[in-house]
């Protein structure tokens, strides 16, 4: 099928005058050992049809038997999430022909599904908003239709039904979205709850997230929604936002231009930046949707929820407020810091044990992150551990390291591969903290200074910094720098 182009007379003038809906339907893989109705592994990359047996192949005779543990992590999601969960709740068979679903139908939840009536809080521009969760769904995966990379792939198509039966939950929202901005942080936070709650790994290149996009735009004050198309094979949350700003501009063009915008299915090209049609959209009725004779309804009493509940960890938002309170830090760091559940973790027990939590914050920040960016490097790779941060911090609160000194400490680390300890040792830079000392030099730097000397007693209170810097250099870099700043300051002012 050929692309429908988007051109610059989709201005900015058009697009003000329609309004985008969007929804998201997210696909989360449960990161279980064991598929979602029998004992076959889950693991990803083996050779292909190597993971399957008659129950994920639908062979007759082979029943299904519900994973115990994908319930466990569904109602986990499910809370986190916000959701209500049924006590009862019941599996359907979703019907359709595809190379990859060897049963002809899917085990999946329809109009009696596990949870529903969530929400997930984001950033907008009107300030945080609630974004709703119709459902959460607890389904099994198809295979995977392979179509490059054999001799043969210009004629034919390879199947392999490693991933056929692998456990999921969809995750579907309300058409609450209304910018693609507001897609990203939605899944950037559903991501994060996931990885926290530990349900699964949510890799996007291995499939274990996957997000479908529905969006349409009306005109601003109309209620009634307009014509959707669904976006599907989107594998990064960059591209999703992409490819929804290059949708609402297609279908508002189209719109503009007299036309009628299809309800369908469309897929988006990264390459070229632009999404095509696929096919038409199916309706639910299509899948002609029955209850799945092989399986009873899942029945979760509220003494197995609470069951489940008691591994449900602190969860991002909460833990982020909690870390302002107690360590006195910024809600920016904190953000930071809270970016997955390791991670707070590594920070939190070395907060606990350092004299200035706040001040292990910055390090972290200032000096830690930035050279592992700059290196291409995870925490764990860092040759500055979190010990060598704390001591650092200790070592700055103490007053017995300048900045200079410490950021000049963790060069040589990251230069020689070894900890802040090691070279710290090794170096042993000694702050001058003597007063006496200290004392001599600004009277120097004073006396050598005398214009600069009238200017800040004549009302100029910034000049003070010069005579600070000129100490500074003076000594090194190994003046205290509290110390140097109130003896300057009480010098100049006698």
């Amino acid at each position: 099928m050929t692309a429908t182009s988007v051109s610059t007379s989709a201005t900015t003038a058009a697009l003000a005058k329609y309004e985008p809906v969007i929804g998201l339907e997210v696909h989360v893989q449960l990161l279980t050992t064991t598929k979602a109705f029998c004992g076959c592994l889950t693991r990803f990359g083996s050779a292909p049809n190597t993971q399957i047996c008659p129950t994920c192949l639908g062979l007759p005779g082979a029943l299904p038997v519900l994973n115990k543990r994908a319930v466990e992590f569904a109602v986990l999601a499910s809370t986190a999430l916000n959701c209500e969960v049924r006590t009862r709740s019941v599996f359907a068979r979703k019907n359709y022909f595809y190379p990859d679903s060897p049963k002809g139908y899917q085990i999946s939840q329809y109009d009696q599904p596990l949870a529903e009536h969530g929400w997930i809080e984001v950033p907008s521009e009107n300030g945080p908003k609630k974004i709703g969760i119709t459902r959460l769904h607890m389904e099994e995966d198809a295979g995977k239709s392979l179509h490059e990379g054999f001799p043969d792939s210009a004629t034919k198509s390879y199947v392999d039904l490693n991933r056929c039966g692998t456990p999921l939950v969809e995750i579907v929202s309300e058409p609450d979205i209304r910018t693609p901005d507001e897609a990203y942080e939605y899944l950037t936070r559903l991501k994060e709850i996931m990885l926290y709650t530990g349900v699964s790994d949510c890799n996007m290149e291995e499939g274990s997230l996957r997000c479908d996009a529905n969006v349409s735009v009306r005109p601003r004050g109309q209620e009634k929604f307009g014509t959707k198309a669904e976006v599907k094979n989107v594998n990064s949350f960059r591209f999703i936002r992409s490819a929804l700003e290059y949708e609402i501009e297609r279908q508002v063009e189209v719109l503009e231009s007299g036309g009628r915008v299809v309800q369908e299915t469309r897929s988006w090209n990264a390459a070229e930046g632009r999404t095509f049609s696929m096919r038409s959209k199916e309706e639910a009725h299509d899948y002609r949707y029955f209850p799945e004779p092989d399986l009873p309804p899942l029945m979760v009493s509220d003494a197995w929820k609470r069951e489940i509940l008691t591994a449900m960890p602190e969860l991002p938002e909460a833990r982020r407020a909690r870390m302002v309170r107690e360590y006195e830090i910024s809600e920016q760091d904190a953000q930071s810091l809270t970016a997955t559940r390791e991670f707070a973790d590594t920070f939190e027990a070395a907060a606990k044990r350092a004299k200035s939590p706040r001040r292990v914050a910055n390090l972290v920040q200032s000096e830690l992150m930035g050279r592992l960016r700059a290196a291409g490097l995870e925490l764990e790779q860092s040759p500055v551990t979190m010990d060598g941060v704390v001591l650092a911090a200790d070592l700055a609160e103490e007053g017995k390291l300048s900045s200079k000194q410490w950021k000049q400490i963790f060069d040589v680390a990251f230069e020689k591969g070894e900890d802040f300890g090691v070279v710290y040792e090794r170096e042993k830079p000694q702050q001058i903290s003597d007063t006496a000392t200290l004392e001599k030099m600004i009277d120097e730097v004073i006396a050598a200074n005398p214009k600069q000397v009238e200017q800040y007693r004549g009302g100029k209170k910034t000049v003070a910094a010069f005579f600070v810097g000129q100490v500074m250099r003076a000594s090194k870099g190994q003046a205290n720098p509290a110390l140097l700043n109130e003896l300057v300051v009480k010098k100049l002012d006698a």
